[in-house]
């Protein structure tokens, strides 16, 4: 049975990861000759992830998703408590690389070596957060869950719209954002170098 709501889900995953990986490339790059748009770019590239990911996206798998799943399969419990953790670290981990970036920026670069090393950890956490998500309960989501549950996560998940999936439209509120690191921002993600 494909849903509309997994749909979305792995479309979102999808975007994220292509976000995420774009910014292990930039990072590794490092900003070379053109440090304002490299600081520029990661900063939008951050803050969509605290906007979209962390606030649309996980807030639905704990509030509607998770619930569900572990009412009906008990044996889910331990998997839903480590992604709802993560969740909440997620939220406070961007923020803090938000700060680490700012820091690299301002300070200069005896800051580099810590947003560089926090960025890592963050992207390999985050990866394995949408790993277990998708391998784990996900599938037994598509056992257990009833078509009446199905449907009200299907009309919850279809407001996110995040458009770095490509599939929705845009927000002219997030125009100015999304079209900096899609112009900025080295593939997958984006049109840059």
């Amino acid at each position: 049975m494909s849903r509309e709501s997994l749909r979305i889900i792995h479309d979102e995953h999808d975007a994220l990861s292509a976000m995420l990986r774009s910014i292990g490339m930039m990072v590794d790059r490092g900003p070379g000759n053109e440090p304002e748009s490299f600081f520029d770019v990661l900063r939008a590239m951050l803050f969509y992830i605290d906007e979209f990911p962390e606030r649309l996206h996980h807030t639905k798998e704990t509030e509607l998703l998770f619930p569900r799943v572990v009412r009906l399969a008990p044996e889910t419990a331990q998997a839903i408590e480590q992604l709802d953790k993560d969740h909440t670290r997620g939220e406070s981990a961007v923020r803090e690389l938000q700060h680490l970036l700012l820091a690299w920026e301002l300070v200069g670069d005896s800051r580099r070596v810590a947003f560089e090393t926090a960025v890592k950890v963050y992207l390999a956490f985050y990866l394995e957060h949408m790993r277990l998500e998708e391998t784990v309960i996900l599938p037994v989501a598509q056992k257990v869950l009833s078509a009446a549950d199905w449907d009200e996560l299907d009309a919850a998940f279809a407001t996110n719209c995040d458009p770095l999936t490509g599939k929705y439209p845009r927000d002219p509120a997030y125009d100015r954002l999304f079209t900096r690191i899609v112009s900025q921002a080295p593939a997958p993600i984006g049109l840059g170098a």
